[in-house]
């Protein structure tokens, strides 16, 4: 690790790579059924969605909360991915 790595799990992610992540691995339903916020819930989009994001910081707040808790939780790596041998080495 250098000196100049950051610890921050955020570090260099701009929200809508991090919604779009959050998006692809939940889903629109899901996400929604964890943050109660209606732009996740009517006629979801990455745009209308990070514009309500970026202007109310509770709601950004958790889901940045949630983001970094996914980075800790196993993703189903479908069998015929080339990353599925190597899923247990880390573990």
């Amino acid at each position: 690790m250098t000196a100049n790595h950051s610890k921050d799990p955020l570090h260099g992610v701009t929200l809508e790579a991090l919604l779009t992540r959050l998006v692809e691995r939940f889903g629109w339903d899901d996400l929604a059924s964890r943050i109660n916020i209606n732009c996740f819930k009517n006629e979801p989009s990455i745009k209308s969605s990070l514009k309500f994001l970026r202007r109310t910081p509770w709601a950004r707040s958790e889901v940045e909360a949630l983001y970094i808790a996914s980075l800790d939780e196993p993703q189903d790596i479908p069998a015929d991915s080339p990353w599925a041998k190597h899923r247990g080495r880390d573990r």
